[in-house]
């Protein structure tokens, strides 16, 4: 039988940037709030420290700051009518363990998506009628518009120091910025990234095209900065270790160094490391969430934690898996397209460009996650798609975020002489451009539990069926074009597109955005939870973060992410704390 502990007034099932936020938004409010975190506790002053953390081959190669998949996987398959299989090792993307989640070990990307991306469905029938829906795509309407996140946009890019320029000030379009963006009430609280040799390629090549570059926003400090709750980060030095990383000199926005030290200073904030939820439990009426019930691994005990509200803030895949296996909501069918818990799963497309560029130094071991020039011109709906057989677009850049030698191996050998060899001729001369492409929810894509394949706990593995489709191929070729374009203006040889292939491959890295499951919308039949992430049935129940968006778009997701996030901070403590029920 679980041991019982007293009541608080909100546990967070998962310690990275949505349950970090969450918990220093309420406990400054006054309320009581347990994390509980499955992985280990990470002191970022220890276990960030130089040289340590510049082990490319543990950290960058091992996945050192990652999920153990021994514990816990997946399942996957492309198609209903193959068997899915586990994933013994991380590859396609990299899931976050430890304190600060995914977010310690993050590049620094943070977007604010397009305010088409919010009323896709509604803008889309506007401009092209229906009939340029493919069949099977369930795009819909988010039930919330960029102008309603704005305030909590500029919330989360202040508490993070975000530095870029920006392209849209109340409503006037700025020199430098994105001209596209949706209209911003202040700039951002840091100035952009120095700009690379490739960078300024890139900036010269574009705008030679007609596009519109400008340097991409970054959770890198340009400066050092203090943020609004009074932590202090140090500035970037460019040494090219950030994704996969922790940042040793202090300088790279995460939950370790922002939101999670404020929740911890107020003394109403308690994480439990070793912590693994298995899962929520109900009262009686199947109306309210009472607790959560999870396994201490270091003891083996099981503990139940009860509290007035609880927020599922792990990442997509343990959010969603939380909801199957306590049985709360009807698990996504796409054969009969009944159920809500699993539809909608998105991934983050890819288009690009490869060349090689002599006669210039480009330094390219230097650099940071976020540095790069980007162009927006062919994202969200920003480029008349009439003809094109496609919707939405993506955003395509040059990025700089160093080039570490293991992972830089342009010549294909990867030890000893060979490998040395081909460095020496193709290290600083091997470019790229890339395009993160948008994804789009058709109906055979979801998440569910996998009939055959448990964890190291009994339950059952989160199975993921997955697939390019529809109009994916033909965006993803349009962008290629594009991006080849470009790499030939900016004066490179050899020039190959990369375009996707034919099926969606689980092994190859591409990119850690994976969103929906438990997607968001005014309609009960068709989302998991409301424009609050607040559980449409369970009113004391929020599911936070990409799990709950309908599609993905042409950026990366963080900023979103925060964006939703401290709308729903704002939420509780104004209202909810007040008048517990619907925030609708």
């Amino acid at each position: 039988m679980a041991k019982k502990l007293p009541s608080v007034d909100a546990v967070m099932v998962g310690v990275g940037w949505t349950g970090g936020i969450l918990a220093a938004e309420l406990t400054k409010a006054g309320l009581s709030v347990v994390g509980l975190e499955r992985g280990q506790y990470r002191d970022s002053n220890v276990a960030f420290a130089f040289p340590r953390i510049r082990d490319e081959l543990k950290y960058g190669i091992r996945f050192g700051l990652a999920q153990d998949v021994s514990r816990d996987t997946l399942t996957f398959r492309n198609s209903a009518e193959q068997t899915a299989l586990p994933m013994r090792q991380l590859g396609s993307f990299l899931l976050g363990d430890g304190t600060g989640g995914a977010g310690a070990h993050w590049n620094g990307q943070t977007w604010r998506w397009t305010p088409y991306d919010f009323e896709i469905y509604s803008q889309t029938v506007s401009r092209y009628g229906k009939g340029a829906i493919d069949d099977g795509m369930q795009i819909q309407d988010w039930g919330l518009t960029y102008q309603e996140l704005e305030p909590f946009f500029d919330r989360f890019e202040y508490t993070a120091g975000i530095g870029g320029t920006a392209g849209n000030l109340q409503g006037k379009v700025q020199p430098g910025g994105n001209p596209f963006e949706g209209p911003r009430a202040r700039a951002y609280p840091n100035p952009p990234m120095k700009r690379s040799q490739l960078g300024d390629l890139f900036q010269t090549a574009t705008q030679s095209l007609g596009y519109h570059p400008f340097p991409g926003p970054s959770a890198n400090m340009t400066q050092a900065y203090t943020n609004p709750d009074g932590q202090a980060l140090g500035a970037c030095m460019y040494c090219g270790f950030c994704e996969r990383f922790g940042c040793d000199y202090n300088a790279k926005a995460s939950p370790n160094n922002t939101v999670l030290p404020t929740a911890l200073a107020t003394n109403k904030f308690e994480i439990r490391h070793d912590a693994n939820v298995v899962r929520v439990n109900m009262d009686s009426s199947g109306k309210r969430a009472v607790s959560v019930t999870y396994i201490d691994l270091i003891t083996g005990e099981e503990i139940e934690q009860p509290a007035e509200m609880i927020f599922l803030t792990s990442f997509t895949f343990g959010n969603v898996k939380l909801l199957m296996v306590s049985g709360i909501g009807e698990i996504y069918n796409p054969t009969t397209n009944k159920g809500t818990v699993g539809k909608n799963y998105t991934y983050q497309l890819s288009a690009g460009a490869g060349g090689t560029i002599t006669g210039k130094d480009l330094k390219v071991f230097a650099g940071a996650g976020a540095e790069s020039v980007v162009i927006d011109d062919f994202n969200g709906d920003h480029f008349d798609h009439t003809g094109l057989g496609f919707l939405h677009g993506g955003s395509i850049s040059a990025s700089s975020s160093g080039a570490r030698p293991i992972q830089s191996n342009p010549g294909g050998s990867a030890w000893g002489s060979a490998w040395k060899h081909a460095a020496a001729a193709a290290y600083n001369t091997s470019v790229g451009i890339g395009a993160q492409v948008s994804s789009l929810p058709f109906r055979e894509n979801h998440l569910d539990l996998d009939p055959t394949y448990r964890d190291a706990y009994g339950l059952p593995l989160v199975r993921m069926t997955f697939d390019y489709r529809g109009n994916e191929s033909k965006r993803s070729a349009y962008l290629t074009g594009i991006t080849t374009k470009i790499l030939t203006e900016m004066g490179a040889k050899n020039v190959t597109g990369r375009a996707l292939p034919e099926h969606y491959s689980i092994v190859p890295y591409q990119s850690t955005h994976n969103q929906g499951g438990a997607i968001m919308g005014l309609d009960p039949s068709t989302s998991v939870v409301n424009p609050y992430m607040q559980h449409h049935q369970v009113s004391n129940l929020f599911v936070v973060g990409a799990s709950s968006f309908p599609h993905n778009s042409g950026f990366n997701p963080t900023g979103t992410v925060g964006a939703v996030t401290y709308r729903l901070a704002d939420a509780i403590v104004n209202r909810y704390v007040k008048k517990p029920g619907s925030l609708m």
